[in-house]
């Protein structure tokens, strides 16, 4: 029988193995399950005989072209926009407290999920939403909703500022994570207060000193966002255009067409969703290098101004702008769900009531109760294999690999429409109908990233005298990890454990796909009812979807608090009885 130590620690030796194989093999499976069926290999059609008919098909397509103009297009100018005033907005801020006040404004905005954040926006540009309504009619002179086509524009603009103003806060909160890292920050605002010393403005002292340093930390964010704008599906369901719609939307319809053979062009149109990808993340890299090269004599001129003072107030204004437009979407979703008649141009409805709110809720429970324990399975998994892989760095000594680590965000790299299309194909192949659990391993997929992201640094930065102290004491490898470890780390996994919760309450695609639309969640609910159904029933199921990430934040803040403070009770009081009895 292995000893109880060994046993603990091959597990632990083992657990990054099981991490790396539970996120590369689906994703190499389902790629090669995408591969198959391209070329015309459906053993459900009895079709074995491998051809192009997918691509022929594909090629003829009404507007194809169309389809991937729109999602180059949208993908790469909303990552631009996004990462352009992420940049303009640290540069302003940089050395003042603003900064931060902006992090704490946007902050929850990183964690509404991408349908809710869409339907909040869609209720704001609308020709009856709340833009619309406070300018009119004393401005605009409307009585009625103007004729626009805002949202489903054909020119993508409505989606490419809901994909901007959803990235936007992932971006600026990666760039202040990196700034917080005590050699890093401290160094590059050491740089920054010499460079304005020496004359340089503040802008330009930011731009010539701190984003060359500061830009290798966000361009794995900023890959991961360009990836994911390539290929998403709930935002141009909600906001982007119809006919066409860009080439992810096309492949899910066609994926599920009652017509089995459509298969074999979404898996055609999943390889080109594969390749747009790889072309925009190889053009992003392309356009670093032609930057970096053409910059090179402006960073090293010794010019101290460009405009800084013009462009200071442009980034203030534009940041005021982009509050606002926040604040106003998510006040439009508010009023929506509780808004009884509203008529247009009123500013406010006229009366407000509970109804909508009482209807929903009576219809969602099996909804609510699946996103729930979906959610709380997959990231329980994703915290506990993150655990282990880092416990088992310490043990071994050294950290993953670089290429390692970059397996580890692989799911959010590739496009999810392509590996999960052959994913689900592979599961049929062999047999696997439990729906649920089908979920549950599409939603750990994304879970894991993101919980390894947030629980690596605070792990590593682990103080190890302790966990040195205890097993001098005696102590286990188990119980170091158990007693020591785990205490020691109790708010950055609860943060994380809220951040997978997040995440999961938000994946739509791999909801609809894996359990092949057997399971309702509140996500493809709401996703559903804003495509025509009431906009007082999807505003409510908006709602709900940034009340349970915004819960799981709040309980991962208080419980912490909650606890420490029963600990310092309990050691005063027993501190005191010990003087007394003395």
């Amino acid at each position: 029988m292995i000893p109880p130590r060994d046993l603990f620690t091959q597990s632990i030796q083992l657990s990054p193995a099981l991490l790396m194989a539970l996120l590369v093999i689906p994703v190499v499976g389902g790629l090669i399950g995408v591969l198959l069926p391209a070329f015309g290999y459906i053993p459900a059609l009895d079709k074995t005989t491998f051809t192009l008919s997918g691509f022929y098909s594909l090629f003829n397509t009404a507007e194809f072209g169309t389809m991937l103009l729109l999602s180059a297009v949208s993908s790469l100018v909303s990552t631009l926009l996004a990462f352009t005033i992420t940049v303009l907005i640290l540069a302003c801020y940089f050395n003042s407290p603003w900064l931060y006040r902006i992090q704490r404004l946007l902050g929850p905005i990183l964690v509404i999920p991408h349908a809710a954040a869409a339907i909040a926006i869609s209720f704001l540009i609308t020709p009856s939403g709340m833009m619309s309504r406070l300018f009119s009619p004393w401005l605009t002179q409307w009585q009625s909703p103007a004729d626009w086509l805002l949202p489903h524009d054909p020119w993508a603009i409505s989606m490419i500022l809901g994909l901007t103003l959803k990235e936007l806060p992932f971006l600026l909160l990666m760039a202040l994570g990196a700034l917080a890292q005590a050699d890093l920050g401290a160094k590059l605002r050491a740089q920054h207060k010499v460079a304005m010393s020496l004359g340089y403005c503040p802008m330009t002292a930011f731009f010539k000193v701190v984003l060359p340093n500061l830009y290798p930390f966000l361009r794995l964010p900023i890959l991961a966002v360009l990836a994911y704008a390539s290929a998403s599906v709930e935002i141009p369901l909600i906001l982007g255009p119809n006919a066409p719609p860009t080439l992810a939307v096309a492949i899910m319809q066609w994926f599920n067409n009652v017509d089995l053979t459509l298969r074999i062009q979404a898996s055609a149109g999943a390889i080109m969703q594969l390749l747009l990808t790889m072309t925009l993340l190889l053009s992003w890299w392309l356009l670093e290098k032609l930057i970096k090269r053409f910059s090179y004599n402006s960073l090293i001129n010794g010019r101290r101004e460009y405009a800084g003072q013009l462009i200071m107030r442009f980034t203030q204004l534009l940041t005021v702008i982009l509050l606002t437009v926040i604040m106003l979407s998510l006040m439009g979703l508010i009023l929506w769900s509780f808004a009884g008649y509203w008529r247009f141009p009123d500013a406010l409805p006229s009366q407000f009531v509970l109804l909508h709110w009482q209807h929903a809720l009576q219809h969602m429970q099996t909804p609510l109760l699946n996103t729930i324990t979906i959610g709380f399975i997959a990231t329980f998994v994703a915290v506990i294999l993150t655990l282990f892989t880092l416990e088992a760095e310490q043990l071994r000594a050294r950290n993953l690999s670089n290429f390692a680590s970059l397996l580890i965000y692989l799911p959010m790299l590739i496009p999810s429409i392509a590996f999960l299309f052959g994913l689900v194909w592979l599961q049929e192949q062999v047999g696997s109908h439990h729906a649920y659990f089908n979920v549950i391993f599409g939603h750990l997929l994304f879970v894991l990233p993101y919980v390894f992201l947030s629980l690596a640094s605070s792990y590593r930065r682990l103080d190890p005298r302790f966990s040195y102290l205890a097993a001098s004491l005696g102590a286990t490898p188990s119980k170091v990890f158990l007693r020591v470890k785990l205490p020691q780390l109790l708010a950055p996994i609860l943060i994380a454990f809220a951040l997978g919760l997040a995440v999961s309450f938000s994946q739509y695609l791999p909801t609809l796909l894996s359990g092949g639309g057997r399971i309702n969640t509140i996500t493809t609910e709401a996703v559903a009812l804003a495509s025509g159904a009431s906009r007082r029933v999807s505003a409510v199921y908006a709602l709900m979807q940034m009340l349970l990430p915004a819960m799981a934040f709040l309980l991962a803040w208080f419980i912490p608090k909650l606890v420490f403070t029963k600990q310092n009770a309990a050691h005063y009081v027993s501190t005191s009885s010990t003087k007394t009895t003395a």
